[in-house]
């Protein structure tokens, strides 16, 4: 068996999933790092010192991870981890986590976004310096107002809840997902479940929608916990099934019917 080493400032346990006390600091900024850690219950928080201040970048859920970049690339943690709340989490060792992307693809595609995320982060503040320089150098006006951010455009189709009170649009587009806001990457969802979800029952990157056509069908991502159903059906993952208006879906715990518009 893969002996996992856990470290953080205030002691070592041996086994891989590890509780932390509100408050307690989970890992800090410079620490070196040797293992991710992936939350099975409780709230942290993210905090990077900025300035001489400490400032919070996240706060991470139930089946979030953290700490992943460290273990990849060998080098200090580049920020402080602390627990909001009583937390329990699984600790990963480079062995181990080699295992588990092999058995959960899940991973891999929250990591790419995650790092996709990042990428357009930098990205943004790169044009924003290139357009500061600019209007500093005369070359170019400052807009007066900030562009506003896109909207996502609801469509006619819809989920509704048993009672009629909640809906959730789909996207006019080709394809509406379903889950739950990440708040390691940002990305949200077309259909946020979060609201109705209490207990977090859906994965980020839960479920497919899409139309071709006329025809719309609905399709479980890869590495989705707890299941989606079709009339009380389970689908397999990856494999596309028809919906018809007044189709009963399930999204882990969360019921709702489809509905086409006019």
């Amino acid at each position: 068996m893969t002996k996992i080493v856990f470290r953080t400032t205030a002691h070592k346990p041996s086994s891989p999933v590890a509780q932390f006390a509100p408050g307690e600091v989970i890992f800090a900024e410079g620490d070196a790092g040797a293992e991710m850690f992936i939350l099975q219950s409780g709230r942290v928080e993210i905090l990077k010192l900025i300035g001489g201040e400490e400032r919070r970048l996240a706060v991470l859920e139930k089946g979030d991870f953290f700490g992943e970049m460290a273990m990849l690339e060998e080098l200090p943690r580049n920020a402080t981890a602390r627990a909001l709340d009583r937390v329990t989490a699984l600790t990963v060792s480079p062995v181990t986590f080699d295992q588990m992307l092999r058995e959960n693809p899940e991973i891999v595609v929250r990591m790419m976004r995650k790092l996709s995320s990042r990428l357009r982060s930098v990205e943004d503040d790169l044009d924003r310096m290139a357009h500061a320089l600019a209007v500093a150098g005369g070359h170019r006006p400052a807009p007066t107002e900030p562009r506003p951010a896109a909207k996502k455009t609801p469509g006619a189709h819809r989920l509704v809840s048993d009672d009629g009170a909640t809906i959730f649009h789909l996207s006019v587009g080709s394809e509406t997902s379903i889950g739950r806001r990440d708040p390691v990457t940002g990305i949200d969802p077309d259909v946020d479940l979060t609201p109705i979800d209490t207990h977090r029952s859906t994965s980020r990157a839960h479920a497919r929608i899409y139309h071709r056509g006329r025809k719309f069908f609905l399709r479980e991502e890869i590495g989705t916990s707890n299941g989606t159903f079709l009339n009380e059906e389970r689908l397999q993952t990856g494999v596309p099934v028809e919906l018809v208006d007044g189709d009963q879906v399930r999204f882990g715990a969360v019921k709702l019917v489809f509905r086409m518009g006019d």
